[in-house]
């Protein structure tokens, strides 16, 4: 696995992890929000923190976030 397809699978946990957390509470939704505005701000900036933190892992880097 590499670091893209690493920080699409950790975004998508994320934002179905804040939709199911959503039934207890709607708060949660707000965690599903943070995670799309997040990949929003990496794809214009390419910056994202969740690709450093795979990157320190060990993981080898794909296209997007070489």
């Amino acid at each position: 696995m590499n670091i893209d397809r690493a920080v699409l699978a950790f975004a998508g946990m994320v934002v179905l992890a804040g939709l199911l957390l959503s039934l207890y509470s709607s708060w949660w939704l707000l965690l599903s929000a943070f995670a799309g505005l997040n990949m929003l701000q990496a794809s214009i900036t390419g910056f994202c923190p969740a690709a450093m933190v795979f990157r320190k892992m060990g993981l080898k880097p794909g296209n997007a976030f070489s």
